[in-house]
């Protein structure tokens, strides 16, 4: 049995762009490793770099028809600025278009004069400039069921942060709502940035473009590259590679009797509190609903969660297998749904960057009600107006990782900043505030009050800021071995200002064990 390797790793390259925005679908050197595994189990792969090129120029050889080396007339990639390779020849005037985007500007091609000396793949692009890439990922409300041409809004958007140097990520969740300055049209929500740069024509890639201006001019970052997608690849992706779905920790019961379906008519989901298997329509459901307190605050939350599960299903052994299987019919099946300005010189490369990144190295956050407020635009309707300092400090945080601080560190930071401190119960499970209050002034934590938490059936613990008191957050997460992205900015009312514990049921083995 063949399969075609590389065209398996770039397709995958392209899934993992869209489900995580992190610019790939996993390791190229572990999908190499893939390769070899499947020909140590008796299965044909062709070298990655000999498939690389057949997806490029559509003249596919087999390697051994070549005693192992590729074919002489299959032309390598010239690299972008951003990524650089071993060079091969001198460039040659003659060139190929991208497969992965359509208005593309053709890419140089080098012929090879002599059959390469060393391992094939020795010329597959890296990254070796350590300057920081931003990459916005937008998902627009786009079903093929409709038949919609556009131009879309955007229902998500994300600035997705790679650090080569420091080897961790960055993402950054935008409220749709948030009204934003549209270089050359004036103010308006950004999630218009695209709508207005498709209907407009904007020069330098349409709406995409405009949305990339938008952000770069009202938060004073750079942007590189842009991913645009639909619900299509969403779902066809999941489906794909995880037909049995995904398990997802759902934190809080959901009622949404008014969810938007595929036809612009509504229908009832509902999600109880624990862990479920969801299969791609309704983790679709579960990441755009609004049905909760924290409403587009909280939806932020959740895909990214979902883009998380999604990463960890692919980068797993049996995803990868799965993922090989299904390549040919996920390529097939994507087409027309996505539009990027990223190319495959920079998948590959950004891919293999990607699979040295840990995940405690990734890092999640949304410009929540702490960095935005309500309030209505010139024209009377409801927006989110941004509040540019706290954001400024948000993009710090998420983008420019510190070291990691010692226990002792951290505490010194949170006895400096010496907030209130309360324990909300947030299950079922009696006198766990109380437990946990115990459990904390053990460990020399002041603990001020406890009380019960507006959600009762909460899965996970999460720490609350009520004001910036990140450093005794951070250090609460760590004496409860919490994950960063457990710790969240509140303004829901329950306290008026401190850190609150939400307690979930894992609480319960965390004081425990």
């Amino acid at each position: 049995m063949r399969i075609s390797g590389c065209l398996a790793i770039f397709a995958l390259c392209l899934a993992f762009i869209a489900m995580t925005g992190f610019c790939s679908a996993t390791s190229f050197s572990l999908a190499q490793q893939t390769v070899v595994d499947l020909n140590a189990a008796g299965m044909a792969v062709d070298d990655p770099l000999v498939t690389l090129r057949c997806a490029i120029t559509g003249r596919c050889e087999s390697a051994s028809a070549h005693g192992g080396a590729p074919p002489l007339n299959a032309p390598l990639l010239e690299l972008t600025p951003l990524t650089t390779a071993m060079p091969t020849s001198p460039p040659e005037t003659s060139a190929v278009n991208s497969v992965l985007i359509a208005e593309a500007p053709a890419a140089t091609v080098m012929a090879p004069t002599a059959i390469p000396t060393t391992a094939p793949v020795a010329a597959l692009p890296r990254i070796t400039d350590p300057r920081q890439i931003q990459i916005l990922l937008l998902g627009i409300d786009q079903r093929s069921a409709t038949d919609d041409p556009g131009p879309f809004r955007t229902d998500t958007m994300m600035l997705i942060n790679i650090n080569p140097a420091q080897k961790s990520v960055g993402v950054l969740s935008l409220p749709r709502d948030l009204w934003m300055e549209i270089p050359d049209y004036g103010g308006a929500r950004i999630n218009q940035a695209n709508f207005i740069g498709d209907g407009n024509a904007y020069p330098g890639g349409g709406g995409p473009a405009l949305a990339m201006e938008t952000v770069a001019a009202n938060f004073g970052v750079r942007v590189d590259k842009y991913l645009l997608v639909n619900f299509d690849v969403f779902t066809t992706i999941v489906d794909t590679l995880a037909p049995n779905g995904l398990p997802v920790t759902v934190s809080e019961w959901i009622d949404d009797p008014d969810y938007p379906d595929d036809r612009y008519g509504t229908i009832h989901v509902q999600f109880e509190p624990g862990e479920q298997r969801m299969d791609a329509e309704t983790l679709l459901q579960y990441a755009r609903t609004r049905a909760t307190e924290g409403g587009d605050f909280d939806r932020a939350r959740r895909q990214q969660q979902v883009l998380d599960a999604v990463r960890a299903e692919v980068l797993s052994a049996g995803g990868i297998i799965n993922f090989v299987a299904q390549a040919f019919t996920l390529w097939d099946a994507l087409q027309g749904n996505y539009r990027t300005n990223l190319e495959l010189n920079d998948i590959v490369a950004l891919g293999d960057l990607m699979g040295e990144i840990k995940r405690e190295n990734i890092r999640y956050r949304v410009i929540d009600n702490l960095y935005a407020f309500p309030g209505l635009s010139p024209q009377g309707e409801q927006v989110l107006y941004p509040d540019f300092a706290g954001i400024r400090d948000l993009i710090l945080d998420t983008f420019y990782a510190q070291t990691q601080l010692t226990l002792a560190e951290m505490k010194a930071r949170a006895d400096e900043e010496n907030p209130l401190v309360y324990v909300f119960n947030g299950t079922n499970v009696v006198g766990l505030a109380g437990d946990t209050r115990d459990w904390l002034l053990a460990k020399g934590v002041r603990v001020d009050d406890i009380g019960n938490d507006v959600t009762n059936g909460r899965a996970l613990t999460e720490i609350r800021e009520y004001g910036r008191y990140h450093g005794t957050a951070k250090y609460l997460a760590a004496l409860m071995g919490l994950p960063e992205d457990r710790i969240a900015r509140s303004g829901d009312g329950l306290i008026a200002e401190g850190v609150l514990v939400a307690l979930g049921r894992d609480a319960v083995e965390i004081i425990g064990g």
